[in-house]
C-alpha cells in the first residue's frame, strides 16, 4: 500500500502540471471503488481551477475553490499524468481532464482507492478529521508520542501504524524507523520512556525524509506520477529481509506477524 512517502512523491510530481490549471471535466469509468465515486463529480469539478494540491496523511487534496477533490491510492493505486487521447487500460477508473490537455489518471486494479468530493474545510471531512499530526509538523515530537502511548498496551509498531497517533506511517516505514531507533517492534507502547520516544520521533522523520528523497519504495505496483519507480527499497535495513544478515551487526533479520502484517527486526540491534 502506498504510504506517506509515495503519496508525497506523487503530490510533488503532480503540482507543476495541475496547479493553476482549469478543469474541463472528470471521466469516471468505474464508480465502484472503496466508496462510490459521486455521480455528480463531473459537474462539480467542471470549470474549477486547481489552486493547490495538498496532502493529509495518505490522502491527496485538490483545492478546487468551492470544494476539494479527495483522492486515496488504496492498496495498489497509481495517479499519474497522461496526454489527452491516451487510451485507458482496463483498470484506469478515473480521469481528471484539464483545459491544457493534461489528464490526471487513476489506475487502481484492486479498487481500494477513493475519489470523493468535499465541501468546506476538507480537514473536517469524516475521513480526515481524526487523523493524527503529520510527522513533519511541530505537533509531532517525542512529548506527543510519550503522551499518547501512556495507556496503550499494544506493541509500539502497531501504535505507529494507527493514523490517530501519527499520520501516514504504514508497515514499511514503521519497520524501518523502529530499526533506526533501536526499538523492538514488540515493545509495549506504554513502556516507552521519554528518551526513547524522542529518539523514535526523530527517526520517523529521518526515515520518511530519506524515502521521499528516493521517490518512495516500489515493491509491486507503485510508480510516481512521472512513471518512474521509487528506489528506497534499496536502502531497506530490515523490511522484507527475514533471514538475511543485519547490515549493522550481521545477526539474521527476524520476521514475525503482528496485527496480520509482516514485521521485520534485528534481535540484536533492537531491544
Amino acid at each position: 500500500m502506498p504510504e506517506l512517502p509515495e503519496v508525497e512523491t506523487t503530490r510533488r510530481g503532480l503540482v507543476p502540471f495541475v496547479v493553476n490549471q482549469r478543469i474541463a471535466t472528470a471521466i469516471v469509468r468505474n464508480h465502484s471503488l472503496r466508496l462510490p465515486v459521486p455521480r455528480s463529480l463531473p459537474r462539480l469539478v467542471a470549470g474549477a481551477t486547481i489552486a493547490a494540491v495538498g496532502r493529509r496523511g495518505k490522502y491527496l487534496l485538490f483545492d478546487c475553490g468551492p470544494g476539494t477533490l479527495i483522492l486515496h491510492l488504496g492498496m495498489s493505486g497509481r495517479l499519474w499524468i497522461v496526454d489527452h487521447g491516451t487510451p485507458p487500460e482496463p483498470h484506469d477508473h478515473f480521469d481528471l481532464v484539464l483545459d491544457s490537455g493534461t489528464v490526471v489518471r487513476l489506475r487502481d486494479p484492486r479498487r481500494f482507492g477513493l475519489v470523493l468530493w468535499g465541501n468546506g474545510d476538507p480537514l473536517r471531512h469524516t475521513l480526515l478529521a481524526g487523523i493524527g499530526p503529520e510527522p513533519f509538523d511541530a505537533a509531532f515530537n517525542g512529548d506527543w508520542l510519550y503522551r499518547v502511548t501512556r495507556n496503550r498496551t499494544a506493541a509500539i509498531k502497531l501504535v505507529l501504524m494507527d493514523g490517530h497517533v501519527v499520520a501516514g506511517i504504514g508497515n514499511i516505514y514503521a519497520n524501518e524507523a523502529l530499526f533506526h531507533a533501536g526499538v523492538n517492534p514488540r515493545q509495549a507502547a506504554q513502556r516507552m520512556g521519554p528518551g526513547r520516544c524522542d529518539l523514535l520521533a526523530d527517526k520517523i522523520r529521518e526515515t520518511l525524509e530519506l524515502a521521499i528523497g528516493a521517490g518512495g519504495s516500489s515493491l509491486r505496483d507503485y510508480v510516481g506520477s512521472d512513471g518512474v519507480a521509487g528506489s528506497f527499497q534499496s536502502q531497506f535495513m530490515v523490511y522484507d529481509r527475514a533471514g538475511e544478515p543485519c547490515h549493522r551487526c550481521g545477526t539474521p533479520i527476524k520476521g514475525i506477524r503482528q496485527g496480520q502484517r509482516s514485521t521485520f527486526y534485528c534481535p540484536r540491534c533492537q531491544r
